[in-house]
C-alpha cells in the first residue's frame, strides 16, 4: 500500500469512484458524474490516496478553513470524504490516510483540526474528542403569530442564495469573529453554496447591517417550512426571522429549523410550544469532534490565570511535556524537559480542555488522563468550560 497526495486534476479518475460508493446511492451513474461536476468547487482540498498495486482503494481530504478557538481565528484543517471500497476494508488504510493528512496540515500551519465522525471511537484513537451537536426546533405558525403583530426595528429580505449571498457572506465572517468554535469554509466551498437552487435564502436587516439569515424551502402547500442553520447575530435578528416565518400561516402548517447548541428554543416567547431534538446517530446523523494539531501554535489565545505542567501522551504531533500559562491574560505554551508534569493527557483531554468541552474531574472517568487536586484547579482555571459550535458543514 502506498500513500500520495493526489493533484486536483486527479481527483475525478482516482477520488470521484471511491467517493461515489461511499457517499452516494449505488449503482447509479449519476451520482458520479454530479460528484465530477462539482469538482471544481474542490480546488482547495488537500487529498491524499491509498493505493494498491496502482489502484486507488481510499482517500481523505482536508478542507482550508477559519476558527474561532476562544476568540482567537485560527486555519483549520476540516477533514472529510474519508472512504474505503469494500475490499480494503478492515486493514487501516483510512487510520494511516488520516494521520498522514493531518500532519501535512500541521506543517502547513494548522493548529487544530475538525470533523464529522462516521465512527467516534475510530477518530477517538486518533485524538478527536466530541462537540456540541445542534438542536432541531419543530413549531406550529402559532407560536410565532405574535410577532406579525410586533413593531420591530428592522426588516426582511428573501429571495435566492445567489441574490442574498453577500449578505450571507458577511454575516457569517461576522459569527466568525464573534463566536467559539465558529468555523467557515474557503471561498471555493462558499461558492459552492451560493449556486444552490433548492432553497431559498431570508436575510434580517437592522439599519443597513444584516442581523440574521437562514435558508429554508417549503416542501408543499399546507405542509412544512423546512429551514436550515438559524444564524443570527441579536434577538432582534432572530425575531424577524421568526415574524417573517409567522407571515406563512395561511401556507404551512409548521416550521423546522436547525439552532445552536446553546439556544433554548422554548425561551423565545410565552407559550411557545415546541419539539426540541438532538439526535446523535452514526453514520447518518454524528455531532462534530476536535483536536488540537500543535500546543505551542495556540500561544495568545485567551484563557484564564492559571498555571500548569503537563504531559500529553503517545500522539505523533504533539506527545511531550508543556508549560501552560495564563498569568498575562493569553496563552503561553512551550515544550519543557526539565519540569515534573501536573497532569498527564491524551491528545482528546487537551483538546476537550481547550475547546472548553470538558472539565478536569471527567479525565480520568473518560480515560482522557489524570488531573487531581491543584492541578485539576488550574486546568480548570486556564480553560473555562465553553460551549462551541462549529457550524460549517463540510
Amino acid at each position: 500500500m502506498e500513500i500520495r497526495q493526489i493533484h486536483a486534476s486527479e481527483r475525478q479518475a482516482r477520488s470521484v469512484p471511491i467517493q461515489a460508493y461511499a457517499f452516494g446511492r449505488s449503482p447509479a451513474a449519476d451520482v458520479r458524474e454530479r460528484m465530477q461536476g462539482n469538482q471544481r468547487f474542490y480546488a482547495e482540498h488537500t487529498t491524499v490516496v491509498a493505493e494498491v498495486d496502482g489502484v486507488a482503494v481510499a482517500d481523505a481530504s482536508a478542507v482550508p478553513m477559519r476558527q474561532n478557538v476562544r476568540g482567537v481565528i485560527y486555519p483549520m484543517a476540516g477533514i472529510a470524504g474519508v472512504a474505503t471500497l469494500p475490499q480494503a476494508r478492515r486493514r487501516g488504510y483510512a487510520s494511516a490516510l488520516v494521520t498522514e493528512l493531518l500532519g501535512m496540515m500541521r506543517d502547513n500551519g494548522y493548529p487544530v483540526s475538525t470533523l464529522y465522525p462516521f465512527r467516534p471511537s475510530f477518530y477517538g484513537r486518533l485524538g478527536f474528542v466530541g462537540l456540541p451537536q445542534t438542536k432541531t426546533a419543530v413549531f406550529p405558525l402559532s407560536s410565532v403569530a405574535w410577532l406579525r403583530e410586533a413593531s420591530l426595528a428592522g426588516s426582511v429580505r428573501w429571495g435566492t442564495l445567489k441574490e442574498h449571498y453577500d449578505a450571507y457572506r458577511a454575516l457569517i465572517g461576522r459569527l466568525l469573529a464573534d463566536r467559539h468554535g465558529f468555523a467557515v469554509l474557503p471561498e471555493s466551498r462558499m461558492s459552492e453554496f451560493s449556486e444552490t437552487e433548492d432553497h431559498w435564502l431570508a436575510t434580517a436587516w437592522v439599519d443597513d447591517t444584516v442581523a440574521g439569515a437562514v435558508t429554508y424551502r417549503i416542501s408543499g402547500f399546507g405542509d412544512d417550512l423546512v429551514a436550515g442553520d438559524l444564524l443570527t447575530a441579536s434577538p432582534l435578528g432572530r425575531a424577524l426571522l421568526l415574524g417573517f416565518f409567522g407571515t406563512h400561516a395561511d401556507q404551512v402548517e409548521k416550521v423546522s429549523l436547525v439552532v445552536p447548541p446553546a439556544e433554548s428554543p422554548e425561551l423565545w416567547g410565552t407559550d411557545f410550544a415546541a419539539e426540541i431534538s438532538a439526535t446523535t446517530a452514526f453514520p447518518a446523523s454524528p455531532a462534530p469532534m476536535a483536536r488540537v494539531l500543535s500546543v505551542e501554535a495556540l500561544a495568545g489565545m485567551p484563557v484564564g490565570d492559571g498555571h500548569v505542567t503537563v504531559e500529553v501522551l503517545d500522539d505523533p504531533f504533539i506527545a511531550g511535556h508543556y508549560e501552560l500559562d495564563g498569568t498575562a491574560g493569553a496563552l503561553d505554551a512551550r515544550r519543557v524537559t526539565t519540569l515534573v508534569p501536573d497532569a498527564t493527557l491524551t491528545v482528546a483531554g487537551l483538546s476537550g480542555l481547550v475547546y472548553g468541552v470538558l472539565d478536569p474531574d471527567e479525565l480520568p472517568i473518560r480515560g482522557f488522563g489524570q488531573a487531581t487536586g491543584q492541578a485539576a484547579g488550574q486546568l480548570r482555571t486556564l480553560f473555562p468550560q465553553a460551549l462551541p459550535y462549529l457550524h460549517a458543514h463540510f
